[in-house]
């Protein structure tokens, strides 16, 4: 059981396959379940996790454990995120890149589990990231709605019904597993943000969303705008 709980909390935003349906809250929650796909042609997403897929612990279990009750067993409405420590910029690699994207782009490669940032020139900072697990990847362009500094976490009535350990709210903090920033895309659920597991950057750990470091996604959020394009791809 500790391991399903792990997991549960390692999920992402939201679990699902084509940007357009990232709008409808309902269809999996802001995490979405940490199960595994089922078999090709059944459809929907199990509730298990595959037993060929490792688990990593997570480092907020503590957050989500018993101490997110409150009297009578009922989730707490409000769970502190933590303390909101000054993160310093981290500047990633500057490599050679020809994607043929504007100067100013984000391009995340799930392949190489990368996010690029066009300079231009044939240059590009080059981010280590954790994406989507199998089932879950997306493919599509967005642009940059909004950019939050140590966000509040809200999930949806439909995540804590199957997850009653989760809270009604939690604010933003060092506990909470979106990390120092939020860079949301469109009007999706989706988005680029930071995490306090950096274990999982670098695998196929989430349910959409994109995993960087938290000093990589404070240097990358001073590069971005609102309208910045962000295109993923395989």
């Amino acid at each position: 059981m500790r391991v399903r709980y792990l997991a549960a909390i390692a999920g992402l935003v939201i679990s699902i396959s084509t940007p357009a349906l990232a709008e409808i809250p309902g269809a999996y929650g802001m995490w979405g379940d940490v199960a595994r796909s089922k078999p090709a042609g059944s459809g929907g997403f199990g509730m298990f996790q595959s037993p060929k897929q490792k688990v990593k612990p997570d480092a907020t279990l503590a957050t989500f454990g018993p101490g997110s009750f409150g009297p009578g067993g009922k989730p707490k409405a409000l769970l502190d995120g933590g303390g909101k420590p000054s993160i310093s910029a981290k500047s990633p690699s500057v490599v050679s890149y020809k994607g043929g994207y504007e100067k100013g782009a984000i391009i995340v490669d799930q392949s190489q589990k990368t996010l690029y940032y066009a300079l231009g020139n044939g240059k590009a900072y080059a981010y280590p990231v954790a994406v989507g697990k199998k089932g879950f990847k997306w493919t599509g362009s967005q642009k940059v709605s909004s950019i939050k500094s140590w966000p509040d976490w809200t999930p949806p009535e439909e995540m804590r019904q199957r997850k009653p350990y989760l809270p009604i709210k939690m604010t933003g903090g060092i506990n909470n597993p979106l990390g120092a920033k939020a860079i949301y895309l469109g009007s999706s659920l989706y988005r680029i943000h930071g995490t306090n597991d950096s274990s999982s950057i670098g695998t196929e750990a989430s349910s959409g969303c994109i995993r960087m470091h938290n000093g990589h996604v404070v240097h990358l959020s001073k590069l971005v705008n609102v309208g910045t394009p962000v295109h993923v791809v395989n």
